[in-house]
């Protein structure tokens, strides 16, 4: 995973709230048995109607989903995290996430940005109204900013997910941060307990 501080790109508007990660990717897409490729099926059922906003080519190419409330609700598919960001998402900006499409986000290096619900709208407001808006999150000083707008605010990372984010741990390498320690364990573990090895 790669470190992730600060994200300056286009805003695309979506303005829905309750999207469940059945909307985000269809079931018919975790068949797949790779792990790359889920791009196309974001939102796929929506991306039918030419009208939808991923269709727009203003939006072409942003990198943060500005997303009404209760995003990544329902079940706790990892396949959602993987679309958003192999469609070249680094950020989703909402109200109010699912709990474990936050957690899926954080340990995957998407950015959950939960603000308030004012400010949320205004930026989807802006970004809708002025293609391409430009927007920027700054993972440690925790804030989101669209300075043409005037739009200015704080977020919230748990200290952990942030240190996470900033350094580029997934799972493997928060453990693998704690080697010297395992082994010490490992070694003066008695010789009759069970073992690995």
């Amino acid at each position: 995973m790669k470190p992730v501080r600060v994200i300056t790109g286009t805003a695309l508007p979506l303005d829905r709230s309750d999207v469940d990660t059945d909307q985000i990717i269809p079931s018919d897409w975790l068949k797949r048995v790779e792990r790359t490729g889920f791009e196309q099926g974001l939102f796929s059922e929506w991306r039918e109607d030419p009208d939808f906003v991923l269709n727009d080519p203003r939006f072409a190419g942003a990198r943060i989903l500005v997303a009404g409330p209760n995003f990544g609700t329902g079940s706790s598919r990892e396949h959602a995290v993987w679309a958003i960001q192999q469609y070249g998402f680094d950020a989703v900006i909402s109200p109010r996430f699912g709990d474990i499409f936050r957690n899926n986000a954080a340990k995957n290096g998407l950015v959950p940005v939960q603000v308030e619900e004012e400010t949320a709208r205004s930026l989807m407001m802006w970004a809708a109204g002025h293609p391409p808006a430009k927007i920027t999150i700054d993972v440690e000083e925790l804030t989101v900013v669209c300075l043409v707008a005037g739009i200015s605010a704080d977020f919230h990372l748990d200290r952990a997910v942030q240190h996470r984010l900033l350094e580029g741990l997934d799972d493997i390498g928060l453990t693998l941060a704690h080697t010297d320690a395992i082994t010490g364990f490992e070694t003066a573990r008695p010789a009759w307990m069970p073992s690995l090895a």
